[in-house]
């Protein structure tokens, strides 16, 4: 049966940046599809921790610092040892700084690049070391971003580290398909968050976003939950390289 590809039974899970927002909605999709989770984060998720263990899952913190990529391969090897496997990464957390181009500081580009593309690329690693050697192959999902595919304004670093997720997703892929390793990326479009809590409560921009939405709303963090359980689940065995935006319509306007 179709249904039972998506069925996530038996997987442990790192997701980073599962705090709070689409960290958390993401991990409580997983946990409801089956998985144990592992959840990275600077601070204790005492959220995610109490609502995927009322689901009946494992759940485990690990606190570490993604801005430093020295502790990436201890990440992994306190998971394994805890949860005794990984079989699915999600690369969720991320920072963001605001500043026009012209005034934009060399540490504000640093610690958004640091975080978000620098270490997706050394925690994925550290996790396929991990999966190649275990054999059985594994999923890697990286988020992306609307600005993966667009300028924006006033944030040079989130745009070039989000844009690096797309080239990183499809390089990762090329490389790893071949030990039944999946990368894939999803692209959230606005959701509301904490990243775009600025946005929203500018009532002129906020209007400027709505009315570009088809679906004339902003996203929420259960709007990732399908796709995010999709690419972890042998439902998307075939599915490589790709990065499904998940945007309300705003980039088919």
């Amino acid at each position: 049966m179709i249904l039972d590809a998506f069925n996530l039974t038996g997987n442990v899970a790192i997701v980073t940046g599962c705090d709070t927002g689409l960290g958390l909605g993401m991990a409580l999709g997983l946990a409801e599809a089956g998985c144990d989770i592992v959840g990275v984060s600077r601070k204790p998720p005492h959220a995610a921790a109490q609502n995927i263990t009322a689901l009946g899952r494992r759940f485990t913190a690990i606190q570490a610092d993604l801005s430093h990529q020295k502790g990436l391969e201890g990440i992994v090897s306190t998971a394994v040892e805890r949860m005794g496997q990984i079989d699915i990464l999600v690369n969720n957390a991320g920072i963001i700084r605001r500043d026009d181009a012209l005034n934009f500081t060399e540490k504000d580009w640093d610690e958004v690049m640091n975080v978000n593309l620098k270490s997706v690329f050394f925690l994925s690693q550290a996790v396929a070391r991990h999966f190649i050697a275990r054999g059985g192959g594994g999923k890697i999902i990286n988020i992306a971003s609307m600005l993966s595919f667009q300028g924006g304004i006033r944030v040079p670093s989130y745009t070039a580290a989000k844009s690096g997720i797309v080239g990183i997703t499809r390089l990762l892929a090329n490389e790893w398909a071949a030990h039944q390793i999946n990368v894939n990326a999803i692209a959230p479009g606005y959701m509301a968050t904490n990243n775009t809590q600025q946005l929203r409560e500018d009532a002129a921009r906020n209007e400027e976003i709505l009315s570009r939405i088809p679906a004339a709303r902003w996203g929420t963090p259960e709007d990732l939950q399908g796709a995010v359980v999709f690419l972890a689940s042998d439902a998307s065995a075939y599915v490589n390289g790709f990065t499904l935006a998940v945007d309300g319509g705003w980039l088919a306007r």
